[in-house]
């Protein structure tokens, strides 16, 4: 599991808006700028669920589930080049059939592949962002005054 701390910042029923700041793991990232920052600085916003109940002000620990993390940064950096290339590979053996050009028939054809797929990963992402194994979570409410952490879930995940 992925697990990352910050600062509640405002708590929306079963959801809060929780301050994290980017990691190390960030600076090596090539979408870190992509990334939403909240005052364009090294702090970002992450909306999460709230099944412990934190409040604001309160310092957690989040979670996201590594197979959720995976097969979502799959569907952002491999996908789509894996479509570019099937889709050139495609284009070039059907304009030697053809007697085509084969630079411009895997052009066209792997870019629009790139294209189906950028379209195909907005549509999952949105499906994926509406499904529970994919929003972050708050672990535990970091308690600094009054001892150690105490998990909110039992022994169970939250």
């Amino acid at each position: 599991m992925a697990t990352e701390e910050g600062i509640v910042t405002e708590t929306i029923g079963q959801m809060a808006w929780v301050k994290t700041t980017r990691s190390s793991a960030c600076n090596h990232c090539s979408a870190k700028d992509s990334c939403v920052t909240h005052g364009g600085g090294d702090s970002m916003l992450i909306k999460v669920e709230n099944r412990v109940a934190a409040r604001t002000g309160d310092r957690v620990v989040l979670t996201l589930k590594t197979k959720s993390l995976l097969k979502a940064a799959f569907l952002i950096y491999i996908f789509p080049i894996l479509a570019l290339l099937a889709g050139a590979l495609i284009g070039a053996h059907f304009a030697e059939q053809m007697g085509a050009d084969v630079s411009a028939m895997a052009a066209i054809v792997g870019g629009s592949a790139f294209l189906a797929a950028i379209l195909i990963m907005k549509y999952q992402g949105n499906r994926m962002g509406r499904r529970s194994d994919y929003t972050p979570k708050i672990l535990r409410v970091i308690r600094s005054n009054m001892g150690p952490s105490v998990n909110q879930c039992g022994d169970q995940a939250c």
